[in-house]
């Protein structure tokens, strides 16, 4: 199971009343909410392994010379450049969490210059048994690959509730598999991330050309051949977008291999540094949702 950390402790952050504090009164609603969302997977999916995929670098440099607009919205105007938009009380709620996550000896990985999803795409794509992955972000369905055994569990309500998106499921929705998820998105664009896709090419329509041609460089192999059957005006806007669609793919896609620290991905039984955890208990507060998680991993083997 690997956790899209952030998307799920932003979730957990929105969801959770910040009534929630700490004994000298600091907001600790996301890393309760967090401790819950786990304790609850683990205990509906019983995972061998677990592994919370952090942004070491949420917004690259090399995602951004390529698309300048790159999630260019989630920049705080009033904050240093490159720094990303974080409410004033989930910040400091951050680095909490990363230190109750390895006092658990639950194993987070982050890598410089990549994002979690990047993260997630490299393990899954290692991985040789079923591999489920939490997150509340979309651009995920792409990693979805029934063969492989890949799915991705999307919150609805909360964790408990999940939409478990498979190759079945996106075909349903979108039209398309998994492995072309990311060739729809390129095409549609997304202007949560900044990326404008192709002038008047929504959602319905790039599904259409995706079944159609194949892929996105099929599409562009159509837009080129003056007797496909394209129309003029779509032949038009895909050929004007070239510059676009020649990185697209690169900005759109999650990297697969990137280099991994060494980490131990089992689901830990008891907690790894139990004295540490302990004090962090104390000073945050964590309460029952701590407790409730260390029942769950000890009931889990």
């Amino acid at each position: 199971m690997l956790l899209d950390s952030a998307s799920l402790y932003f979730r957990a952050y929105f969801g959770v009343p910040d009534s929630l504090r700490s004994p000298d009164g600091q907001p600790v609603n996301a890393v309760r909410g967090l401790l819950d969302f786990i304790s609850r997977l683990v205990q509906d999916h019983r995972p061998d392994q677990l592994v919370a995929c952090m942004d070491a670098d949420w917004r690259p440099q090399w995602r951004v010379d390529l698309i300048p607009t790159y999630k260019t919205h989630r920049v705080a105007e009033a904050a240093a450049e490159g720094e990303e938009e974080i409410p004033d009380t989930l910040a400091p709620q951050v680095p909490v969490i990363e230190q109750v996550l390895d006092a658990l000896g639950i194993a987070r990985v982050g890598v410089p210059d990549y994002e979690a999803d990047d993260v997630i795409g490299t393990l899954a794509t290692r991985a040789e048994g079923p591999v489920q992955i939490v997150t509340g972000d979309r651009d995920l369905y792409q990693l979805v690959d029934d063969v492989r055994q890949v799915t991705v569990l999307y919150p609805l309500k909360g964790v408990g509730s999940p939409q478990v998106t498979d190759d079945s499921w996106l075909l349903e929705k979108y039209g398309v598999n998994g492995a072309s998820y990311a060739d729809l998105a390129a095409l549609r664009g997304d202007p949560s991330d900044g990326l404008p896709g192709v002038k008047g090419i929504g959602e319905k329509t790039a599904s259409q050309l995706i079944r159609e041609y194949g892929d996105l460089a099929g599409i562009r192999a159509a837009a080129a051949d003056p007797l496909s059957k394209l129309t003029p005006a779509r032949r038009k806007n895909i050929l004007e977008a070239a510059p676009y669609l020649d990185v697209a793919p690169t900005v759109v896609r999650v990297a697969t291999g990137i280099p991994l620290p060494a980490f131990d991905p089992t689901l830990p039984r008891e907690p790894l540094d139990p004295m540490t955890l302990e004090a962090l208990s104390e000073r945050w507060g964590l309460g029952t949702s701590l407790t409730r998680l260390l029942d769950t991993l000890a009931a889990t083997h």
